[in-house]
């Protein structure tokens, strides 16, 4: 028998706790939807992040170096017994351009470096790259004391190139793979008391002549393009850039007559960024600052570009 005590016991019928699971799961679900959401949102600001300041990094290092092409130290009026410039002899490349002293080279659509073959390739190309990527050669002096009976004067060459990591290349498949920006370092090795005309010299990387010289060093992965536009005095754009070895009357002229260099880095997203594959009718393009731009369907990646002018600030007669 139920007392007058017991009926006035409040609870929760089977129905109304039914309702509260309800409502509890949809608030969880909205919450765990917004969560995606802003996370999502902040994965995507991240990776621009990452990508800008990458970029800011290597631009950085690459308008150094730029900047430094043809770069001549003189020591003036010294008690040290050493000559007031440099007695490096000149090597123009024009009839071997691997020993080229010139500032700057750029070799358009050439991926890899070979010291001893500038024509050769890298790597293959990636399935979606077909343009990748410009390589550029940076020749500058400088003076080291210590090496004041040997070679003082210094005489180096810098080299950037795109290649692509031979790991990455066996362990993903064709549509996710991608380059990495490379660094060489290479001296001029010549002897200081042998005469500038008969000495034989030549580039190297060997660790005993040129501890401060490295090979292939990787600077930046997940790079797409590298590109570098030459331009002249007059603004004038040089198309294609002057080598050495050209058989043209100007082309050592104009060799020394680049004034600025155009370059243009274009990155991609370590991670995919997009919530599906663009159209083909739509696809998602990269343009370049020359002739040349690329269109992608079929991946999700974010690909962004940093392009800036550099003055060559150190570039003068061919001496």
């Amino acid at each position: 028998m139920i007392t007058k005590e017991q009926k006035n016991i409040n609870g929760l019928t089977l129905i109304e706790i039914m309702i509260g699971v309800v409502i509890s799961t949809i608030m969880m679900a909205a919450m765990y939807t917004s969560y995606n959401v802003v996370n999502s949102s902040y994965s995507k600001v991240t990776d621009k992040a990452k990508i800008s300041r990458a970029g800011r990094d290597i631009i950085t290092m690459m308008m150094r170096d730029i900047r430094l092409a043809g770069f001549k130290y003189y020591l003036g009026e010294n008690s040290l017994d050493i000559p007031t410039r440099d007695n490096l002899g000149y090597e123009s490349g024009a009839t071997d351009i691997t020993k080229s002293h010139a500032p700057i080279i750029i070799i358009k659509n050439r991926k890899g470096y070979d010291p001893d073959d500038w024509e050769s390739e890298g790597t293959e190309d990636l399935a979606n790259s077909p343009f990748c990527c410009d390589r550029i050669h940076i020749v500058y002096g400088d003076f080291n004391q210590r090496h004041r009976t040997t070679q003082p004067y210094k005489r180096y060459r810098i080299t950037y190139f795109a290649d692509m990591n031979e790991d990455v290349l066996l362990e993903l498949e064709p549509k996710d793979q991608y380059y990495s920006i490379y660094k060489t370092k290479e001296s001029w090795i010549q002897d200081f008391n042998v005469d500038i005309d008969t000495n034989n010299s030549e580039w190297t990387t060997d660790a005993t002549l040129c501890p401060e010289c490295y090979v292939r060093e990787e600077v930046r992965s997940h790079i797409v393009d590298m590109e570098f536009i030459a331009n002249g005095e007059d603004g004038k754009r040089f198309s294609p850039p002057p080598r050495p070895d050209e058989e043209t009357p100007t082309a050592s002229v104009e060799l020394f007559n680049i004034r600025t260099v155009d370059l243009r880095l274009t990155f991609r997203s370590k991670n995919n960024f997009f919530r599906g594959d663009a159209p083909v009718d739509k696809p998602r393009l990269v343009k370049g600052i020359g002739n040349r731009s690329s269109e992608f369907t079929d991946d999700r990646y974010l690909r962004d570009s940093v392009v800036v002018t550099i003055h060559t600030r150190n570039i003068g007669e061919d001496l």
